[in-house]
């Protein structure tokens, strides 16, 4: 069955990084469009990243341009969101998620606190 289990996430402080993880598996990785989302309390959830199966295009939220980066290895069947510059505001439960399929990952908390 399809599976993304999402990890990396924890507390930093403003002005660190952190780089999450999305392992897939159940479904055919390379050849689905994948994207992060994320959700901040008390607000909708937010496309934040998205990346085609080959690697060779990605979209970004205005709010994340320059500063964090998508990123997959289909070898590994894992996608990849590098976080640097973190802000406050970027606190947030973080969710991999696959449109083809409809599917989304169980998320993992980021907070970015001093």
């Amino acid at each position: 069955q399809v599976q993304l289990v999402e990890s990396g996430g924890g507390l930093v402080q403003p002005g660190g990084s952190l780089r999450l993880s999305c392992a897939a598996s159940g479904f055919t990785f390379s050849t689905y469009f994948m994207s992060w989302y994320r959700q901040a309390p008390g607000k909708e959830r937010e496309l934040v990243a998205g990346i085609v199966g080959t690697g060779s295009r990605t979209n970004y939220a205005d709010s994340v341009k320059g500063r964090f980066t998508i990123s997959r290895d289909n070898a590994k069947n894992t996608m990849y969101l590098q976080m640097n510059s973190l802000k406050p505001e970027d606190t947030a439960v973080y969710y991999c998620y696959a449109p083809g399929l409809r599917f989304w990952g169980q998320g993992t908390q980021v907070t970015v606190s001093s």
